[in-house]
């Protein structure tokens, strides 16, 4: 019988973030796949959790994905960790699940800690509906992805580094305008953490003159409808708001 496995969340931050449940999980498996081992000790030490951890990261899961999956075959449980967040949201571990679900090993994904959803609640843009683009390519086909983007009616989420902020909020705004609002979140869950909202152009004033330190989360607002799309959305909505109360009327005279 085949074995399972398990892809915990861990805290982006907080420590305090940590489910019971995730720590049970990681307690009772057999084996904990961890992007970086060092990293994961210390969380492993905070919660008093010793089940015997390898590392799992870019640059070994493609040779090591065969291996996992034959030990899950066998009958294993095992946990899979980042060094924070979801595993698999620009983390490894979506080879891994893809290969199990191929094998038809179960997987389980518990619910838990991830940067974006907290960072575009904070930026007070839309959130009913967005597109995650995660860390855009460094060099080759960045300029491609951003002109794609350059319609998106979506509000957008990305990722980046300290050391690269200033550059893509300055792409951003020559691609999207300068008075685009945006917001830009960082070190999020912990006690620094902050959220600055602004146009790209304030933006990158700001960040011009106040040099960020820690993780990123960019929330860009997408592009706006056109004015005869927005009055045809209104007009709609109108029509469907107006056909619920008359089968509501319906409904009450039945």
């Amino acid at each position: 019988m085949s074995g399972k496995l398990f892809v915990v969340p861990t805290p982006v931050g907080n420590l305090d973030d940590m489910s019971v449940r995730a720590v049970r999980t990681l307690k009772d498996a057999d084996l904990i796949l961890a992007e970086d081992t060092r990293t994961s000790s210390v969380l492993m030490k905070h919660f008093q959790i010793d089940t015997h951890m390898i590392a799992h990261h870019k640059f070994n899961e493609h040779e090591a994905v065969g291996k996992v999956v034959e030990r899950l075959k066998a009958g294993e449980t095992i946990a899979l960790v980042s060094d924070a967040g979801t595993p698999a949201i620009s983390d490894p571990g979506f080879l891994l699940v893809r290969e199990c679900r191929r094998e038809n090993i179960e997987v389980e994904c518990l619910p838990g800690p991830t940067a974006f959803v907290p960072a575009i609640v904070n930026s007070g843009l839309a959130c009913d509906r967005f597109c995650f683009e995660g860390f855009l390519p460094q060099k080759k086909g960045r300029a491609t992805r951003l002109a794609a983007l350059a319609d998106e009616q979506r509000t957008m989420i990305f990722y980046e580094s300290p050391l690269r902020l200033l550059k893509a909020l300055q792409q951003f705004a020559e691609v999207f305008g300068g008075d685009r609002p945006a917001s830009v979140s960082r070190e999020i869950s912990k006690i620094h953490n902050t959220t600055h909202n602004g146009t790209l152009d304030e933006l990158v004033e700001y960040f011009t003159a106040n040099a960020p330190r820690g993780e990123i989360v960019i929330v860009v607002e997408g592009r706006p409808q056109p004015e005869s799309t927005q009055k045809k959305d209104k007009y709609a909505q109108f029509k469907f708001a107006a056909r619920n109360a008359r089968l509501e009327q319906d409904s009450e005279e039945e």
